[in-house]
């Protein structure tokens, strides 16, 4: 029945992802009380992704094949376009979903006549440690609509304490095709804030749910990648095109300015742990003279090491002393920076 409209589209963007993807569709489909399709865009993987994916025995599941390797932009772009459900919901192959997590969105939708909804994440460490809700449902609860402001004051690197970027939000499809809305296949990294952020600019009503309904799995032995000044070079490009492109009211024009400053101060940072790192001396006065407040990052490390050092002592453990001045320190600074993920695919720290 190709002219059958369920109710939501799942599309799971996957690349080497046999270990959970099953997992993954799996939680999809046990979805209570609602009509759906779950479309997997295959990244061009090297295992057994695509078959299987292809060779599921749920005909809800179709596969989508990309003629090569995009990342998960153009991945996610070919699952829109391939998309027929009245809602469009993102899952990560490696993440799962509680089982009334779209009844209890698209409600809660309907009642607020909104386009877009959020909701909280359970993290879960491994396989089955559960660590606890990403945000304090009270926190959630005072915010009943997520403004694009609000968004974007969020999204501050090293200084938001509840980043709403990592939330997996729903759309009405029609919504998304009536602003032509896809996700920027140029960037690598931030696809998701920027897509979020485009169709709030564009007068998408965000909901906001509470409870958590995503599981979102932070996999033993992940390689995490670390913020390097490329990828906060392309975030700075992304946001002025997105600045350009959408009108912004007085609330969201601020914010946007505070984040323009917040991404400069980072990348001045980053900038510093190279020039520490290459024992630069001169370059590194001249980079912080540029952006005093850039050099205030530097306490990070300090901090971050005394906390695991106190963790250390509490459960009775060694620490482990580090030696080689500048070498060493720089050697942490570098590892104290702030988690893209495991993958490309992947938003795990």
């Amino acid at each position: 029945m190709t002219d059958f409209i369920p109710d939501v589209s799942f599309v799971i963007a996957a690349y080497n992802a046999a270990d959970t993807l099953e997992r993954a569709i799996d939680s999809a489909l046990a979805q209570g009380a609602v009509s759906m399709e779950v479309i997997v865009v295959d990244d061009c993987s090297s295992d057994s992704t695509p078959t299987i994916a292809g060779n599921h025995a749920d005909p809800r599941v179709r596969l989508v094949a990309m003629p090569r390797n995009g990342g998960p932009a153009a991945a996610r772009n070919a699952g829109l376009d391939a998309a027929r459900g009245r809602w469009v919901a993102v899952l990560d192959s490696d993440d799962a979903l509680r089982p009334d997590r779209m009844a209890r969105l698209i409600a809660r939708a309907e009642k607020a006549e909104a386009q877009i909804v959020v909701d909280n994440l359970d993290i879960i460490r491994g396989e089955t440690e559960a660590a606890g809700t990403m945000f304090p449902e009270a926190v959630l609860t005072r915010l009943p609509v997520l403004t694009l402001a609000k968004f974007i004051a969020s999204n501050m690197i090293f200084q938001s304490e509840h980043n709403f970027g990592y939330m997996k939000p729903i759309f009405e499809r029609a919504f998304l095709e009536k602003h032509h809305l896809r996700f920027d296949e140029s960037l690598r990294i931030g696809e998701d804030y920027i897509f979020l952020a485009s169709a709030l600019a564009r007068g998408g009503v965000c909901a906001v749910e509470p409870m958590a309904g995503y599981l979102y799995y932070i996999r033993e032995g992940s390689i995490s990648r670390v913020l390097k000044r490329d990828h906060v070079e392309a975030m700075i490009a992304a946001d002025r095109k997105f600045f350009a492109e959408h009108p912004f009211g007085a609330a969201a024009l601020a914010a946007q300015r505070r984040r323009t400053r917040n991404l400069k101060e980072t990348l001045s940072f980053l900038m510093l742990v190279e020039s520490i790192k290459d024992g630069g001396l001169l370059n590194t006065l001249k980079i912080a003279c540029s952006n005093p407040r850039a050099v205030r990052h530097l306490r990070m490390p300090i901090a971050a090491r005394l906390r695991r050092l106190a963790a250390l002592l509490r459960g009775g453990g060694e620490a482990t002393v580090l030696r080689g001045g500048e070498v060493a320190a720089a050697s942490q600074i570098s590892s104290s920076l702030p988690s893209l993920g495991a993958g490309p695919h992947s938003n795990k720290g």
